[in-house]
């Protein structure tokens, strides 16, 4: 009998025969996401959902090029016909094979697999989907790093900030969804799989508890696909948090997100006119969205690169502002190497929205240091939830951060700074660094050095778009 794992070894290995034919391992995802979906509701007797004469057996029964033209039809049909998620997963959809004998062996071998275990195991297709996910964002050329976060980080969040049966989670850049996926694992584990809830609660929990957004849509694809795997029926809608779509989401108890890394396309400004300190930097926009977008009292976490921590300007009000409105009680620095992207190094924030006030609410910062000293993470080093748990016994278990700590002093990884001393000390910048590095033992080594290049990059690269940005506002050409 196949097991899940076992299943998922044999689907990402016809990825290997299909990229001699010059298929991306991105495009083979998001084509077998169009297989698995049409196969899945077979296995699970939901056929009902597609039109009739557009079902996997109807697939399956021909052969060569009769089989792929109807394929092509399949798709475009399904895009324009389809109700539903069925639309939504289809819509704008085209097949990236070229050859009829590649689109025939993924049917058969897809067809031949035994799905028994898969299927006994409730959460077993939705394990198989995420196993998919999580091998086309190891493959550095997928280029899906970018957008998938790594699953141990995620547990480790979900497990901290406590999402509650009833409470709003949102995450306005959803990705591949595995934030709002654990979140909703995270409830059904204390609520005896939904079945401690009354049924209205039930409904709530798989229709309306969680709201994301996603703004490519090859990606919101295996967004909705995962999340109908894993009983998700909540909206994830295709659409940019830093434009209109994203000032109309309803405001939420919990929001978890990794925002997209970098600048706005073309350095421009966001489209959403609600945002107080407008910047072409995509993590100080979304930062401004997540904090004003949540309930009094509620609570986010939240991936940040370390621009978002030093950088001047617009930066500075954006952090300010945070933790006059927000209790900002927690700062995990993260190892490198845990994003497919080179040299990408990140925090999580944890915040609490003040209840009854605006300014103030932040009275200490405490940081966890989970990157000096630490390997360097990758695949012959993988992450694993073991790596947090002396950070989340630092933290302690209140998901408002209000537990008691320690300060583990200048030889530890957990200290606690005033918000007089981080406004005093260090001008409200949130890049506070006091280990030593022991790989770097002299002030020249290539480390430190290589460090310092890298953020003095950053900040001539996000000053740069500022001033694209202004000129473009002043009716000039961008140099």
């Amino acid at each position: 009998m196949a097991t899940t794992q076992d299943i998922v070894g044999k689907l990402w290995n016809l990825c290997n025969v299909l990229r001699d034919d010059g298929v991306h391992y991105s495009h083979y995802v998001t084509e077998l996401t169009y297989l698995l979906f049409l196969k899945m509701l077979k296995e699970t007797g939901q056929e009902s959902l597609l039109p009739v004469g557009y079902r996997w057996d109807d697939l399956k029964g021909k052969d060569g090029i009769e089989q792929y033209n109807f394929y092509r039809t399949l798709l475009v049909h399904l895009g324009n016909e389809g109700r539903g998620l069925v639309q939504a997963i289809f819509v704008n959809s085209s097949t990236h094979l070229r050859q009829p004998k590649d689109l025939s062996k993924l049917v058969t071998d897809i067809d031949a697999l035994d799905w028994y275990d898969a299927k006994s195991d409730p959460d077993g297709l939705g394990k198989l989907y995420e196993g998919l996910l999580e091998k086309n964002a190891a493959e550095k050329k997928s280029g899906a790093g970018q957008y998938f976060t790594p699953r141990p980080l995620i547990q480790s969040i979900v497990s901290l900030i406590k999402p509650k049966a009833g409470e709003v989670v949102q995450d306005p850049a959803a990705g591949t969804g595995g934030f709002l996926i654990a979140a909703h694992e995270f409830v059904r584990s204390e609520t005896g799989d939904l079945y401690d809830l009354s049924e209205k609660q039930q409904v709530f929990q798989r229709k309306q508890a969680y709201y994301g957004l996603e703004l490519v849509q090859e990606t919101h694809r295996l967004l909705l696909m995962n999340a109908m795997l894993h009983g998700i029926e909540s909206p994830l809608a295709l659409g940019d948090s830093l434009g209109e779509p994203g000032a109309k989401l309803p405001k939420a108890d919990v929001i978890l997100t990794n925002p997209p890394f970098g600048t706005k396309k073309g350095g421009g400004l966001p489209t959403r006119s609600d945002l107080t300190f407008p910047t072409s930097n995509k993590q100080l926009c979304f930062l401004q969205h997540i904090y004003r977008n949540l309930k009094p009292g509620g609570r986010a976490a939240v991936v940040l690169p370390d621009n978002v921590l030093f950088e001047e300007g617009v930066g500075v009000e954006v952090r300010r502002d945070l933790m006059d409105k927000c209790d900002l009680h927690t700062i995990l620095r993260l190892p490198t190497g845990i994003f497919y992207a080179q040299g990408v190094k990140t925090n999580v924030l944890f915040f609490t929205k003040g209840k009854d006030k605006d300014t103030g609410n932040t009275k200490a910062v405490w940081v966890y240091d989970l990157r000096t000293n630490m390997p360097q993470f990758g695949k012959r080093t993988p992450l694993t939830q073991e790596h947090f748990k002396e950070f989340e016994q630092a933290i302690g278990s209140d998901p408002l951060g209000r537990g008691k700590r320690r300060d583990q002093g200048e030889e530890g990884r957990f200290r606690k700074f005033t918000r007089e001393w981080i406004r005093d000390e260090k001008r409200d910048s949130l890049d506070i660094l006091w280990l030593r590095d022991e790989n770097a033992t002299r002030a020249t080594d290539l480390p430190e050095a290589a460090d310092i290049a890298a953020r003095i990059t950053e900040r001539l690269r996000t000053a740069l778009a500022e001033m694209e940005s202004m000129t473009a506002e002043l009716g000039g050409e961008p140099a």
